[in-house]
């Protein structure tokens, strides 16, 4: 079985008892702190975290894998472009790809045991896939609480296959190679973990661009820096991921205009070419509104003069989403041009938060 996966495309497999997550304890006090944000889903569901049984009746055994995403290195971001996350750098959905191969490991494992029963899971089902890898012996908990294996890294997917078989379990990794290294820790621009092991994800980079709606609070705008879509700084300055291998994964190769992506040209789509453009890739998730409210902070973030013309298509936008944080940004770059802009539109808007934030942005110009 373990050989059939690696032969099926993933780099790491592990197999781990059906039990009780170790980390259940450390999950229901991080829900209690609140530190989920708006993913009411996990505190929606969260007995069911407490065994993989609410997954797949009758499992025995969970199959852990990892898919390696480590492709070309970051390029660094222009004027007028974002960063965008290793992993969406590509048009594949890693769900899909992750399915694809669970689909064809389970078949291999229900020709192997006729009648058995199998469950493919990445990221949707109620279950602790970092603390089934870390049984699995896939790897350990980062400070920046990533689980990161000597060979790949971080740079990995998760995905588990449950199954009624009884497999034998690998042994758990239960140390832990961090030492005294806390870079993860001090590089997050928005402070976003309050101790290691510990993530507030109100104040990841990755959550407000991709998970948040609405908008992005003032406080944290300046900490997004480059970042359009998720963020990398974490990972990128682990001393682990320098021996990570780059892999040319047909699923996962890079498309050009990614790394980094233009801004402007985002507030020039509509819904249906926003759709034609971004289909089912990962750029997709946060959404029309989400995306183009990103690219209006990182252009705010970058003060750059050039990019008044598109901050000013975003101001006279339909949703009140990207014309909030366009305003914001023509004030950020408080040119003539930007301010004209927003005197213009202050005349004609009609939504409360907007004419607060041009009265705001007009104030910070003239102050």
């Amino acid at each position: 079985m373990k050989a059939q996966a690696l032969r099926i495309g993933f780099d790491l497999v592990g197999v781990a008892p059906a039990a009780a997550p170790g980390g259940l304890d450390s999950f229901h006090d991080w829900l209690r702190q609140g530190y989920d944000g708006e993913m009411a889903w996990l505190s929606r569901r969260e007995a069911a975290y407490e065994h993989p049984q609410h997954v797949l009746t009758g499992v025995r055994s969970v199959i852990m894998l990892a898919l390696n995403y480590r492709t070309d290195e970051p390029s660094p971001p222009r004027p007028g472009t974002g960063r965008v996350s290793r992993y969406a750098w590509s048009d594949a959905d890693y769900h899909r790809v992750a399915r694809e191969r669970l689909a064809k490991l389970a078949d291999f494992l229900h020709a192997e045991c006729p009648g058995c029963r199998t469950r493919g899971v990445i990221d949707s089902a109620p279950m602790l896939e970092r603390d089934f890898a870390r049984a699995a012996g896939l790897g350990w908990f980062g400070k920046n609480t990533m689980l990161i294996n000597k060979r790949q890294g971080s740079w990995i997917f998760l995905a588990g296959l449950l199954t009624d078989v009884e497999l034998e379990p690998d042994a758990p990794h239960n140390t832990a190679h961090c030492g005294t290294c806390t870079r993860c820790l001090d590089a997050c621009p928005t402070d976003a973990f309050p101790q290691p092991y510990v993530l507030d994800s109100r104040k990841c980079i990755a959550y407000l661009t991709i998970e948040l709606k609405g908008s992005v609070p003032e406080s944290l705008r300046a900490g997004i820096g480059d970042w359009l879509f998720g963020c990398d700084i974490c990972q990128d300055v682990c001393p682990w991921n320098r021996k990570s291998p780059r892999k040319d994964d047909p699923a996962f190769r890079p498309r050009g205009d990614r790394n980094p992506a233009e801004l402007g040209r985002l507030f020039e789509l509509d819904a249906e070419a926003f759709r034609r453009e971004f289909g089912d890739s990962a750029l997709a998730r946060p959404g029309r509104a989400g995306l183009l409210r990103n690219a209006a902070i990182v252009l705010g973030n970058q003060r750059d003069p050039a990019a008044t013309p598109a901050l000013e298509r975003g101001l006279g936008d339909t949703d009140p989403e990207i014309r909030e944080p366009a305003a914001w940004a023509l004030g950020q770059i408080g040119t003539p041009a930007a301010i004209a802009a927003l005197k213009s539109r202050l005349g004609v808007e009609d939504n409360a938060a907007v004419r607060s934030q041009i009265e705001a942005a007009l104030a910070a110009c003239h102050g």
